[in-house]
């Protein structure tokens, strides 16, 4: 089973899961760093059930959400039935953005489950405006194997280094990696193992 099937499979049960791993705070933090202005445009890239948009929605903001899977977004829909969302289906190396059509780009805990994270990142860079800001909430570098298993996690989080040289590549300035000062916690079904993670969020303008 590839992400895309697993994430197929517990949409409609996502949004309780999610509580469990990290709180909203991790939203607040990431719109706040992104400066985010009511009445501009923002993408919620690998959306999921729709975490980031529910908060960029309370800000005023018009959404473009984007996801792999059909489930999560037909979620979304039922979800946020009257507000001003477009639900595009589309991966990580090819969005299904124009170029420089956003003034945001967001995604959380997204990155680890794209196979070409630089790639991603890139994608995220070109659908930016001018003056656009990229921030990217995920996970710190770990060794918990069973989120391979259990989550479809492609990669056991990232080096902040690594993350500040892929958006430096990708052509963004001021570029910024740190400390959330949040954790995503993860206990296994198949074992006693509990897994404690810091997140970091990266930022970036066009």
């Amino acid at each position: 089973m590839g992400s895309k099937e697993f994430f197929n499979q517990v949409a409609s049960q996502w949004d309780q899961m999610r509580t469990q791993f990290y709180s909203d705070r991790v939203r607040d933090k990431a719109m706040d760093v992104a400066g985010v202005v009511r009445g501009r445009k923002a993408a919620d890239i690998g959306a999921g059930s729709g975490f980031l948009t529910e908060g960029l929605l309370r800000r005023g903001l018009h959404v473009v959400a984007v996801d792999q899977s059909p489930e999560m977004l037909s979620e979304m829909k039922r979800k946020f039935r009257a507000a001003p969302v477009d639900y595009r289906q589309g991966v990580a190396e090819r969005l299904p953005l124009a170029d420089a059509e956003v003034d945001y780009a967001l995604a959380n805990m997204y990155l680890h489950h794209v196979e070409t994270p630089a790639a991603a990142i890139r994608e995220m860079a070109r659908v930016l405006k001018p003056g656009g800001r990229l921030v990217i909430t995920d996970a710190d570098e770990h060794n918990f194997e069973f989120l391979r298993t259990e989550h479809h996690d492609r990669w056991l989080g990232f080096k902040r280094e690594d993350i500040k040289r892929w958006f430096e590549e990708a052509g963004l300035k001021q570029v910024q990696v740190g400390s959330l000062e949040e954790t995503c916690c993860v206990d296994s079904q198949c074992g006693s193992e509990k897994a404690s993670i810091g997140i970091f969020v990266a930022s970036g303008e066009k």
